[in-house]
């Protein structure tokens, strides 16, 4: 087993207030940035967490509940419930008006709900932004029923050389510049861009979630490790 990567802390005042202030633009910077390519994760997603077949669902740290509405098209028999601590951002969620998904403004380390109550948790580039990772993936492990399972997307840094190199000059010198001109909060993305250096991927993420209340789980990367799936599932 690798070891397990230790954390820094990140700053979840200036979190909250960045995706404040482009949350009504957030969803439309993605496309753009991802040239779309973040639809289909999502979409890949989706289809992994209905293939689980859960009748509950956690989307935490759902923003604009762009995965939620994934699931929702996905498996149309399960229960969603999107959680965010940003409420401008869950603003813009209900406005998608999905009947089985319900909105609640919760933080992602201290939700209110009972122990295993979902059969799913989800999360999508959110971990990453979350203060102290241990915390949250425990409290994720909390709330999953045994047997259940937790489903992660989010950017890694891809592992061959010719792609990283291109990929880490657009990651933190054509992104911020793009996004800026996009939503005027170029400061923003300049710290979420700093933020995929420091996190974990690949086999780390994996034991950093199997180390925190999950028992066995796997890593499936994406557009050449630009982003990567987590799947772990709770001791039963």
């Amino acid at each position: 087993m690798q070891n397990v990567v230790s954390p820094p802390m990140q700053d979840p005042v200036f979190v909250k207030d960045a995706f404040a202030k482009i949350a009504g633009r957030y969803m439309l910077t993605n496309h753009v940035l991802s040239l779309g390519t973040d639809i289909l994760w999502r979409r890949k997603v989706a289809r992994m967490v209905a293939a689980l077949k859960p009748a509950t669902l956690l989307d935490l740290a759902t923003g604009t509940g762009d995965l939620a509405e994934a699931i929702a098209k996905a498996s149309p028999a399960t229960k969603i419930t999107g959680a965010d601590f940003s409420a401008p951002m869950l603003d813009v969620a209900r406005q998608r008006q999905l009947p089985q998904a319900e909105w609640l403004v919760a933080d992602a380390m201290a939700t209110p709900f009972a122990d295993a109550s979902f059969d799913v948790v989800t999360v999508a580039f959110g971990l990453r932004n979350m203060a102290d990772w241990p915390k949250a993936i425990q409290e994720m492990a909390r709330v999953t029923r045994p047997g259940g399972h937790l489903v992660v997307l989010d950017f890694s840094l891809p592992t061959l050389p010719g792609l990283r190199g291109g990929y880490r000059f657009y990651l933190h010198k054509v992104l911020p510049k793009l996004a800026g001109l996009l939503t005027g909060q170029r400061a923003a993305y300049e710290y979420l861009s700093g933020t995929i250096e420091r996190f974990p991927s690949g086999p780390a993420m994996v034991d950093l979630l199997t180390a925190n209340g999950f028992a066995t789980g796997q890593a499936t990367p994406l557009s050449g490790g630009i982003a990567s799936i987590y799947v772990v599932r709770k001791a039963a």
